[in-house]
């Protein structure tokens, strides 16, 4: 079994085995996320986006982007952990770290078949959409119904009673 630190690589290098894994006529499923305190939400919805296909692909958010979607004391796990606590799903075969706003970019550079997406997102409200759909990308909504969150895990946290 390969361990979760292999699995983090760096965009060049992920390029280069996406390219070999369609080579070798493998369907490449793509997903992102902050995942700043990972919940079975996030499980089940990158377990769903496995299902899609043969290889995951995740792209986890960098601090600085964390920081400028969720707001002040965010992220509570620095990038490094959460995408160690990513690649150590089993679901998960590489986890790569992007600091863009979207991840159009790496969309256009990977090229991979399928962009999974949550059900916090509809087909019309993925933030990519219209580039997956130029480069022939596939977008697919999947996990289970978004009644679970990091923000209402730690306000949970912070009303529990200390003792």
């Amino acid at each position: 079994m390969r361990s979760s630190e292999s699995k983090i690589v760096s965009w060049e290098k992920l390029k280069s085995l996406v390219t070999d894994h369609k080579k070798r006529g493998h369907t490449v499923v793509f997903a992102n996320g902050c995942f700043d305190i990972l919940h079975v939400g996030h499980v089940r919805y990158l377990e769903a986006a496995r299902r899609q296909g043969d290889i995951l692909i995740v792209a986890v958010n960098g601090d600085a982007s964390v920081q400028t979607l969720k707001g002040p004391g965010r992220p509570i796990l620095d990038e490094a952990a959460r995408s160690r606590l990513v690649a150590a799903l089993r679901a998960v075969d590489y986890v790569v770290i992007f600091s863009e706003p979207t991840v159009a970019l790496l969309l256009r550079d990977l090229l991979p078949d399928i962009h999974a997406k949550g059900t916090d997102y509809s087909a019309d409200t993925v933030p990519e959409r219209a580039v997956a759909k130029s480069l022939g990308i596939q977008v697919a909504i999947v996990g289970d119904p978004k009644n679970h969150s990091t923000r209402a895990l730690l306000n949970s946290l912070r009303k529990a009673p200390h003792g």
